[in-house]
């Protein structure tokens, strides 16, 4: 009696974990191209990569303003005893403006260029962000997928488990069988029961991560394993490794990064070279400040003007000397860094590629051990039906073939994975799902 209850417990429990939850929810089969592009739109990586490309364009924006004139209006009120003394370098006045501008500035120059080159590479780390969050959206949309179609499939194997338990039982009952043929029944059961627990778990941890990544509810999202396009053929003769380093954003923002430090480390030379700036000022005086008092009858005016240029040698430096040396040895480390990123790229793509090969020459070995599993199942059946086989041998053969389906699922995962990373590697991952990265 109480093994009866035990097993209508945990049929019930199965039932509510596989079918009454998603029914409670409302489950919304969403395709994989739905949920790339809320991954996207709702990526918190996105849009910290957003606001940093944004901040490069407003750095290199700063430095190029240096170039058109700066104004400044203001005023100099004070009070004067004896000669008109300087307000912070400028005369007492009612109204005073000042104009300025870089003319000839060759380090100027070179850290205009420096900061429009960590633009582009903001731009393409923008980009790298963007194909990321394409990327675990695929894969966890794909792994979820594999989950939810081998639910089904765990809640047969545990129908028919029970089956066989109820039958065992009976069996024990009336003598034909032994005590030990029951736990041995109520083992593949549990056994049973534990991988559907693990699936539903598995289940619901993708399912949250899918929701955060697209804001949708987690207990909403349902895949369309239709929506999931076929994955193209990998030629193992073809250069991945070199289509990779050229398409890499991680190689490409390496070789920007090492172009900006070295042209930041000509601008520190420059900085010792003759600059010349643009300037003016304007100033409208005030006879309270007894301007007219220090100069010769009628000489005095109220406004006044200067136009001209400002020129500045550096003949002597030593700080700027030393800062320029580091400058050409942060330069070479950032050379250094770009040939660490194109051999990590290369041997990486080519892991995965290779690895490509091995994954699916172990799918091929798991499809044949099941099939075999299978094979076996069958002429247990056969030879049970027949007498020439006990229930005992049919429950090891079954359980033996749920065992091998299991990981057949899995090595046609890790192969759909491998796969789906050596895209992302090739840059070819977000044609393949049909969403555009801009």
């Amino acid at each position: 009696m109480k093994a009866s209850c035990l097993r209508t417990v945990v049929r019930l429990g199965l039932c509510y974990l596989g079918l009454v939850c998603p029914a409670l929810t409302q489950a919304e089969s969403i395709p994989l191209k739905r949920v790339v592009e809320l991954a996207l739109s709702h990526s918190s990586t996105v849009a910290s990569a957003d606001a940093a490309q944004q901040r490069a364009f407003g750095s290199y924006q700063e430095v190029r303003a240096h170039y058109f004139p700066t104004l400044v209006v203001g005023s100099g009120l004070g009070a004067t005893w004896g000669y008109p003394l300087s307000l912070e370098g400028s005369a007492p006045s009612i109204v005073n403006t000042t104009a300025q501008s870089a003319v000839f500035d060759t380090a100027l120059r070179d850290f205009m260029h420096a900061a429009r080159v960590d633009w582009q590479a903001s731009v393409i780390e923008n980009k790298d962000q963007r194909e990321q969050a394409v990327e675990n959206a695929v894969l966890t949309y794909a792994e979820l997928s594999k989950w939810e179609s081998l639910i089904s499939h765990l809640t047969d194997d545990y129908d028919r488990a029970l089956k066989m338990e109820e039958k065992v039982n009976e069996r024990v009952q009336e003598g034909v069988d032994s005590p030990l043929a029951r736990t041995q029944a109520r083992l593949g059961t549990a056994r049973v029961y534990l991988r559907v627990s693990q699936a539903q778990g598995s289940i619901d941890v993708l399912r949250r991560r899918l929701s955060a990544m697209t804001g949708l509810p987690a207990a909403s999202i349902e895949t369309i394993a239709d929506s999931i396009p076929a994955l193209p053929e990998i030629q193992q003769e073809d250069s991945f490794a070199a289509k990779a380093i050229d398409l890499s954003p991680t190689v490409q923002v390496a070789s920007l990064h090492a172009m900006a430090f070295a042209i930041r480390a000509k601008g520190e030379h420059h900085s010792l070279w003759p600059t010349l700036d643009f300037a003016a000022q304007y100033a409208l005086l005030a006879t309270y400040n007894h301007y007219q008092d220090f100069f010769r009858a009628g000489s005095f005016q109220k406004h006044n003007a200067t136009v001209g240029v400002v020129i500045r040698f550096p003949f002597f430096n030593p700080t700027q000397r030393a800062h320029a040396q580091q400058a050409d040895a942060a330069a070479i480390g950032a050379r250094k860094d770009l040939e660490t990123a194109r051999n990590s790229v290369s041997e990486q793509t080519l892991l995965l590629q290779r690895s490509v090969e091995q994954l699916a020459a172990a799918q091929q070995v798991a499809d044949l051990q099941y099939q075999v599993a299978k094979a076996t199942l069958d002429a247990v059946q056969v030879k049970v039906d027949s007498g020439n086989a006990t229930l005992h041998d049919q429950d090891d053969a079954q359980q033996q073939a749920e065992s091998q389906f299991g990981l057949l699922q899995d090595a046609n995962f890790d192969l759909e994975r491998a796969r789906i990373r050596l895209l992302q590697a090739t840059g070819d991952l977000a044609a393949w799902v049909g969403v555009p990265i801009k």
